[in-house]
């Protein structure tokens, strides 16, 4: 900015400019560093003088104008004969001497700039603008240019991850100069200091706060500050640039907007206007958190129950809010809520307040076109009817929905003398977000299950940053948290209320929501400390009841409901968490079965283990493994927990078609209904067939079926929780499908990695991307299957055995092998035939592990 126009007033006058005059002058103050000895050092001058030319271009003649080489001698001699303590006093010092030694000039203006005044590189500068007859300066302003410093800003991921330059300019007009020269070199290490440090989303929130800062230095001597700031590599053919111009009044920084406002032009002369006189705040009005626009917005909402059947409260809560009904009372007609993720759910101690329940936590995103106060409204309408009462705070309730996130934007409808840190005052109000987000676990780690790369928008982090930094601060002893997977009970019959319901009641809408039965519980550390009673990890046991004539593994064995009850009983004796019935064999080669007979083998099962007189027996829980929406209606309604779906919900063709896509809507339709658990397998149509994995050779550790098993159940798995009508994240298994489309190496592969499935740090597809399958629980299901046989029949090459043929029931000890691994790899649920050798393979390998 050396050599821009000093500040005239805007009239159209002649002026005559002495521009860039370059001089060394000798400053007390030092130069890059403070020094107690004189530094000469080089200083731009530019001068403007008003005055009127128009008899000396008439005359041609230089006697009726201004000798400017005249006043660069007198420029020249004053500024390098003597020694200046700032650049106020050589500023006095030009405009003084130029009134003295030339008569003409009654006025003018002045730029200096230093540009070896600060350590990093900058220009120091001053303007002001003088008549003869005045005795100060009509108008001052001093800046700070071209400062350069390297940050963390904006919205692209490469941009959190990498610093980038950022350059400013800051100017700030004085009212009133101090009797102190003006500290250049402690507001630039302020701002240094404050932009390394930063880590804003948008140059536009970077440049306000350096604004604010600029004008909180000053101690509002200045009227304004114009602040510029730009992006140097944000653009390839282009550097984008912000300029704001703000005040500081009674501690809040307003905005200056006004029909005259100076908008730089590229051939602009960088005349500085002068202050326009209508100051608005920079705040939205309070107006915006009420009005609808009909945009549709994102918000992350956090979920809570500790009271009554906690599962049910938190299931109901979502599907009234999605009904409309009369917690919609007094919005627009079209107004919608839609849920579109959830995270896991979690079982997590009580915080504050100890002496209550358990709590259970979840998270879900939503979009919707209410603005924050009309969602608030509706959620509050939720919460009564589901069941909440008042309480006092942080105490026990049946459900509790708070705004965590809304969109990128930052609301607190307190008034701002009545905001305080003890939030206590959040009654009635809404604070988004939540200003304890960043030391709540509880808040966090679902959060940290659906929008990890969110920036929060007043601590400019990423959740998965504050995670981080969450669980590596938390003490050993921090309350262990467990991941949970609840199981509904049938068959039920819906409670009928007392008086009858509303006509616009959402809950003569909706799906009846199940009771629980029982639930799951996962261990997850909370801290990166040494723990000294570390948690263990249940790995549970489902037990395989094949009612069939043709399983390849125990033919027509429980094919009759006494042979079937009577290996339930035996399993259950032996230890089984889950019995998972099927009635259509997976076997390649079985003859077709009707939904019909399907249905006529695994119904009549269930509803005979729901009829027995042994507790035990009778609460067992169930699993019906099919790939039929009626099937799997049909048997959870007579008593079934949970589906197994060994074609993760696009039925046996492959590649999926019209068929699939129809039956994918189904089924998924069905689960979300009856909310119950789903485990979905990778599969590729028939099971001995399409194992080919070729396309995934790009993998790093050569492991190309692990990997297509990642990518493709990764894809199966997302399209069934993500988007309306998705399934809750915390009802869905996963299993890799062992046995299924893979080649002997293959399912060795699989087995090999089955620890890589679920884990957070795994990097999946080409290009590398987030773990689509992060977290989720993982069923392993080797029991039997006829790679076994293809390993059991090869030979010793370095020892006597020749290798053996073996029949289904013959493999339980090389299935005993690969339960022992996946209990080693903290599998969370294997699936056995035979549940008293196993179980036993089962404890002893866990007792090991832990």
């Amino acid at each position: 900015m050396a050599g821009s126009t000093p500040h005239l007033p805007r009239e159209s006058r002649d002026v005559i400019r002495i521009k860039n005059l370059l001089l060394m002058v000798s400053f007390t103050d030092g130069a890059q560093w403070p020094s107690d000895n004189p530094k000469p050092q080089p200083v731009n001058i530019t001068l403007d003088i008003v005055y009127d030319i128009s008899r000396a271009a008439a005359t041609d003649n230089l006697v009726f104008s201004i000798d400017y080489s005249a006043i660069c001698k007198t420029l020249t001699a004053v500024s390098t004969s003597d020694t200046f303590r700032s650049l106020e006093s050589l500023c006095d010092t030009v405009l003084s001497a130029t009134f003295d030694k030339h008569d003409q000039v009654t006025e003018l203006a002045v730029h200096v700039s230093r540009s070896r005044g600060l350590l990093h590189p900058a220009a120091t500068e001053i303007r002001a603008s003088r008549k003869r007859s005045q005795t100060r300066h009509a108008y001052e302003e001093i800046s700070l240019s071209n400062l350069e410093y390297r940050t963390i800003v904006g919205i692209n991921d490469c941009e959190r991850e990498d610093t980038q330059l950022v350059r400013f300019d800051v100017k700030l007009q004085r009212t009133a100069r101090r009797d102190i020269p003006f500290a250049f070199r402690d507001l630039e290490r302020r701002i240094h200091t404050h932009v390394v440090k930063s880590s804003y989303l948008t140059l536009e929130a970077l440049a306000t706060s350096v604004a604010r800062l600029a004008l909180e230095f000053t101690s509002n001597s200045s009227e304004y500050t114009t602040v510029r700031a730009s992006k140097a590599s944000a653009l390839v053919c282009a550097e984008p640039e912000v300029e704001i111009t703000r005040s500081l009044r009674h501690g809040e920084l307003v905005s200056l907007h006004s029909p005259q406002a100076h908008i730089m032009a590229p051939t602009s002369s960088d005349l500085i206007p002068a202050p326009p006189a209508d100051l608005e705040p920079t705040a939205p009005p309070t107006a915006s958190l009420t009005d609808t626009n009909f945009e549709v917005k994102k918000a992350a909402l956090a979920i809570g129950s500790n009271l009554g059947d906690r599962f049910s409260h938190v299931e109901l809560a979502l599907r009234v809010l999605e009904t409309p009904g009369f917690h919609f009372k007094g919005l627009p007609v079209d107004s919608y809520i839609t849920v579109v993720d959830t995270s896991f759910m979690y079982e997590t101690e009580p915080m504050y307040v100890s002496d209550q329940p358990k709590f259970i936590n979840c998270a879900c995103m939503i979009e919707t076109n209410l603005s924050p106060l009309q969602l608030l409204t509706v959620l509050k309408r939720v919460e009564t009817i589901v069941g909440r009462v008042a309480s006092f705070r942080n105490g026990p309730r049946a459900i509790d929905l708070d705004i965590a996130t809304y969109d990128s934007r930052v609301i607190d409808t307190r008034p701002t003398d009545a905001r305080s840190t003890s939030l206590d005052d959040l009654e009635g109000h809404l604070v988004v977000p939540h200003p304890r987000m960043a030391e709540r676990e509880f808040v966090l780690r679902p959060l940290h299950d659906i929008i990890p790369k969110y920036i929060h928008p007043v601590l400019k982090r990423s959740i998965e940053d504050l995670f981080t930094d969450l669980i590596r601060s938390q003490p050993a002893d921090t309350p262990l948290m467990n991941k949970v997977l609840p199981f509904p009970r049938y068959p039920f019959c819906p409670q009928t209320p007392a008086e009858p319901l509303p006509v616009s009641s959402p809950l003569s809408l909706i799906p009846a929501v199940p009771p629980t039965d029982t639930y799951w519980k996962f261990p997850v550390v909370s801290t990166t400390a040494k723990l000294s009673n570390p948690p263990k990890y249940k790995t549970h046991i489902m037990g395989t009841l094949n009612v069939t004539p043709d399983s390849f593994s125990d033919g027509s064995v429980n094919n009759s409901i006494p042979a079937a009850l009577s290996y339930c009983k035996a399993a259950v004796e032996a230890g089984a968490d889950i019995l998972d019935i099927g009635g259509y064999s997976t076997r390649p080669g079985a003859a077709y079965v009707s939904p019909e007979e399907e249905l006529t083998r695994v119904v009549p099962v269930i509803q005979a283990i729901r009829s027995q007189y042994d507790q035990d027996v009778r609460g067992v829980l169930l699993s019906v493994d099919t790939f039929r929406w009626e099937v799997a209606m049909e048997a959870v309604h007579a008593g079934a927990n949970c589906i197994n779906d060994v074609h993760g919900f696009r039925g046996p063709t492959y590649p999926a078609d019209a068929s699939s896509d129809e039956g994918f809507a189904k089924m998924r339709q069905v689960a979300r209904d009856l909310a119950v658990p789903v485990v979905l397998m990778h599969s590729r149509g028939e099971a001995s067939a399409n194992k080919d994995y070729s396309a995934y050779e790009y993998a790093v550790d050569g492991a190309s079926t692990a990997e297509g098993v990642r990518v493709e159940l990764g894809e199966r798995v997302e399209s069934v929780v993500k988007g309306k009508g998705g399934l809750r994240r915390w009802h869905v298994v996963i299993d890799p499908g062992v046995g299924f489309s893979k080649t002997v190496e293959g399912n060795l592969e699989v087995l090999r990695h089955c620890g890589s499935f679920t884990d957070v740090n795994t990097l999946v597809g080409n290009p590398p991307r987030p773990n689509p399958l992060a977290g989720y629980p993982i069923l392993i299901g080797a029991s039997r299957k006829s790679f076994l046989g293809v390993l059991l029949e090869r030979h010793d090459e370095e020892g006597t055995y020749n290798g053996r043929e073996t029949t289904a029931d013959q493999r339980d000890p090389a299935t005993g092998a690969a339960v022992a691994w996946a209990v080693q790899r903290k599998a969370e649920i294997v699936r056995v035939h035979n549940v008293l050798d196993m179980g036993d393979i089962v404890r002893i390998t866990s007792a090991i592990r832990d």
